[in-house]
């Protein structure tokens, strides 16, 4: 095989070998970026399974992280949104905040977000998978998970802003 030929191929396999890595860098359609199954807004409310929550708080690894479980007809859940919508604007850019929408009708969900001024996304949970998968019955429940994605706090039934305004602050290593 002459010089030129062998030269070809090497530059050949040099360009297909680019081409791989560069499918593997995070812009190619399969590539899933950090956070890319968070919803963009509070009133998208896409409908997720506990396999697909479970991936998208293992996106958010490097951030703490507050999950609050909560229903339009739960009269704590009410209670409470006023002041986590509060608490996600304090430590917004800091922590992500998301919330799991269980046994509801996504009419009367997106109905609640607007009306209570809820600025974190949702996802929709129908049959309450995602709540049962994490280990509770009711709602609300609160979870605040590390930067590491480990559960530093849970709390059945409503909060009051000081508590969890400690909690994550405590999670942000402060």
């Amino acid at each position: 095989m002459s010089r030129r030929l062998r030269g070809v191929r090497v530059l050949g396999s040099a360009a297909a070998m680019l081409l791989v890595l560069a499918g593997c860098g995070g812009t190619s359609p399969g590539h899933l970026q950090r956070g890319a199954l968070l919803p963009r807004s509070a009133t998208a409310l896409p409908q997720y399974d506990p396999k697909t929550f479970q991936r998208l708080l293992t996106q958010l690894h490097g951030e703490p992280v507050v999950v609050n479980v909560w229903a339009s007809w739960c009269g704590p859940c009410v209670t409470e949104a006023p002041m986590l919508a509060q608490v996600s604007r304090a430590f917004e850019g800091r922590v992500e905040f998301i919330g799991v929408d269980v046994l509801d009708q996504r009419g009367a969900a997106e109905e609640f977000v607007r009306r209570l001024h809820s600025t974190f996304p949702s996802v929709f949970d129908p049959t309450a998978a995602i709540r049962n998968s994490l280990g509770f019955v009711g709602q609300p429940v609160t979870v605040v998970y590390d930067s590491s994605g480990r559960r530093v706090f849970v709390s059945a039934g409503a909060l009051t802003a000081d508590q969890l305004r400690k909690e994550v602050s405590g999670a942000l290593g402060r």
